[in-house]
């Protein structure tokens, strides 16, 4: 073996963004080397995205269990949380084995080298004692990890993660989640449901507080209605664990919270320094990989997915994989665009959202117009009855006539805030949006009545 090995490209990290780089290029003809260190399709499939939506999908029946008396006769249901833990360990992860998306991977003509990726200066990825030199450059895709807050005590105690929560075999009888963002508040509304006793720790005023307060207000409404305690602003100031059980005292008060897990729920972060950043004159330091708009990180460098700090989602990390494609290929293509980038926490009711809020759009100093129309006041929220909690709000660029934000919350909330990303996407006028026919009686006619409210 000689001292360095050529390939065309080296990928690091083959979460959905690198995999679908890699899996691609290697299509296209190129010699590609996929380094991951973990499993083969990063943590979406494994403890993320598909386990969670399981877990959701299952506490949602539950819950519409719960809904048939007031509607239809009458229900009893014993919650089973082995049904959730079997279907997340052998439907989606085969027991956290990526056999298959590694063949998934060869089969396309890449070649798979497992470790951890170091950069050792530009076209060079350094693996255990083996260095790769690609002459088209290289793409980083090693995504984040949970951010864990310093809190004093909690270090060096069992607490849990989002992978401890998605591979979790019996369900816990009580829980404290810390952080009332997008992956806390699911997770707390699913464990819930299975009768395991939550309490939701925010140090915002309130949850999911990256978006409109108006979605704040609502999960932290369907969250007590499926008996959780809700706490924000305030921040956990101690936490210890007596082999047993943890205990966590609240800053501000004398409270304590006493239970059988702990769940950290407060974010995620970037840590470059692993992969030795500096080789190529990037900061170490820095939270995420600055690129440019063909996701160019420097000469012969491309990054994708959370590393770039666009946004922690798989439909971000495939959308950038695409456009890196494209300009490692030399084939031409639009920059990357975020004024539209869409997110949904799948709780229930789904809260989904797009561009920009009405705070943020403020603060870059444009003019709008809003509106808020509940679910509930449409045909369509009143038929449905029971768990029609939700809203459609609406963010107007008063100057241009188009809309720049929009949320959709309620039933299938992610599913009816398509219609509004195409409208923030392609930038279409509310006048003419306003006079499209709008179906009835469909959960996203609430749109018509909250462009009409922007009048």
């Amino acid at each position: 073996m000689s001292a360095n090995e050529q390939t065309d490209v080296v990928v690091v990290g083959l979460g959905p963004g690198g995999e679908h780089v890699a899996g691609t290029l290697a299509e296209a003809g190129l010699d590609v080397v996929g380094v991951e260190a973990e499993l083969v399709g990063g943590e979406c499939p494994y403890w993320a995205c598909v386990p969670s939506k399981m877990m959701v999908r299952a506490g949602s029946l539950l819950a519409e269990a719960g809904r048939v008396p007031a509607l239809a006769g009458e229900a009893v249901v014993t919650p089973d949380w082995a049904r959730v833990a079997g279907r997340i360990r052998d439907e989606a992860t085969d027991g956290w084995n990526d056999q298959v998306a590694a063949d998934r991977f060869t089969a396309k003509g890449g070649r798979l080298v497992r470790g951890t990726g170091r950069l050792a200066g530009p076209h060079r990825v350094t693996v255990g004692d083996r260095t790769f030199e690609a002459r088209r450059g290289v793409v980083l895709a090693t995504g984040t990890r949970p951010r864990i807050p310093p809190v004093p005590g909690l270090e060096g105690t069992p607490y849990w993660t989002n992978r401890d929560a998605m591979a979790a075999e019996e369900l816990p009888a009580s829980m404290v989640v810390l952080g009332g963002g997008a992956i806390g508040v699911e997770l707390a509304q699913v464990f819930a449901r299975f009768t395991c006793a939550v309490t939701v720790v925010e140090g915002q005023d309130r949850l999911l507080s990256q978006e409109e307060p108006e979605a704040g207000e609502l999960a932290a409404q369907v969250l007590r209605a499926d008996g959780a305690t809700v706490l924000t602003g305030t921040r956990a100031r101690q936490v210890s664990h007596d082999g047993r059980e943890f205990t966590v005292r609240l800053e501000g008060e004398e409270q304590l919270l006493r239970a059988d897990r702990l769940l950290v729920a407060t974010g995620r972060v970037a840590d470059l320094s692993p992969l030795a950043v500096h080789t190529v004159g990037l900061d170490p330091a820095a939270g995420a990989v600055p690129t440019d708009g063909h996701m160019r990180a420097g000469e012969g460098l491309w990054a994708v997915g959370d590393i770039t700090g666009r946004g922690a989602f798989t439909h971000v990390s495939m959308y950038q994989a695409e456009i890196a494609v494209r300009d490692i290929l030399g084939r031409p293509g639009p920059a990357a665009d975020y004024r539209a980038l869409p997110r949904v926490t799948f709780t229930d009711p789904e809260i989904g959202a797009v561009g920009l809020t009405e705070r943020r759009a403020q603060e870059q100093g444009l003019r709008v117009r809003t509106s808020v129309v509940r679910v509930a006041s449409s045909t369509r929220g009143w038929i449905h009855g029971p768990g029609n909690e939700g809203f459609i709000k609406l963010v107007e660029d008063a100057d241009r006539g188009v809309l720049i934000g929009a949320t959709s919350a309620g039933p299938m909330g992610g599913e009816v805030l398509y219609g509004l990303n195409v409208a923030v996407h392609a930038e279409i006028p509310v006048d003419r949006l306003q006079h499209m026919i709008y179906t009835y009686p469909t959960f996203h006619r609430t749109i018509e009545a909250a462009l009409g409210a922007l009048r």
